[in-house]
């Protein structure tokens, strides 16, 4: 007999059936994002056609977060718990700039990675590391490239820059001189400061449970010679008695 799905159910099953396709919209978000910021002077068609792409891929996330909205049980209480995503479908709406755009699929594509089963924690923080470093670098780079007095002209600046940010480094060799460009540093700074200290409390993780394993071997180790000695102890009491001799 075949049980009736429940809510939970289809919507857990809605999210296993779209984790890997919008994490492939998500890198194709990446790369139209990319490629007019780090080729400007592409034909007028590839600029169209990368902007189309962003609206459609942000489109693609926003429809499954309303089809999860749809599904699930109750539909407060998960509004209430991804307050982040239901930000990120609806700040491109309030202002369609393209920065914009950028933070919610952050938000939207970060979100569908956790739910992901078969993605790791230290891949997920990984992953998460380098596409803020990446992702910091463009959107930097397009907000100060073109201004007066900026210091931040290429993507090897960009990429130097949101490196030394993240870490907490900060050369001042460069530094971002419009309000939306410090606005960006400020969300880097606070990023990378938590991001490092999750892949900072990873490796210690890793290292406590490779001590503890290699612990409970040597324990294991231990207890198995113990109980050898013991057998030998009593196989020479045998020997001994069979030969009517004392065992010193």
């Amino acid at each position: 007999m075949t049980l009736p799905m429940t809510a939970s159910t289809t919507l857990a099953r809605w999210e296993r059936r779209t984790q890997g396709p919008l994490l492939a919209l998500a890198v194709l978000f990446a790369i139209a994002y990319a490629v007019p910021i780090v080729a400007p002077a592409a034909s007028r068609d590839v600029l169209t056609a990368c902007h189309v792409t962003n609206w459609a891929v942000w489109a693609a996330f926003a429809a499954d977060y309303l089809v999860r909205l749809r599904l699930a049980e109750d539909r407060l209480r998960f509004v209430r718990g991804n307050p982040l995503a239901l930000l990120a479908v609806v700040l491109p709406l309030a202002q369609p700039l393209r920065l914009l755009k950028l933070v919610s699929m952050l938000f939207l594509a970060g979100q569908r990675a956790r739910l992901a089963s078969q993605v790791r924690v230290t891949t997920y923080v990984a992953g998460s590391c380098l596409g803020l470093l990446v992702f910091g670098a463009l959107a930097v780079l397009e907000v100060e490239r073109d201004e007066p007095g900026a210091s931040i002209h290429t993507l090897g600046d960009a990429v130097w820059w949101a490196f030394t940010t993240m870490t907490t480094v900060g050369y001042g060799d460069m530094a971002p001189t419009t309000g939306l460009g410090r606005m960006l540093a400020v969300g880097l700074m606070l990023s990378g400061i938590a991001l490092l200290g999750v892949v900072t409390a990873n490796i210690a993780a890793w290292f406590i449970a490779r001590f503890e394993k290699d612990d409970v071997e040597g324990r294991r180790q231990t207890e198995a010679i113990r109980e050898l000695t013991e057998e030998v102890r009593a196989l020479r009491g045998e020997v001994a008695a069979l030969k009517g001799t004392s065992v010193e």
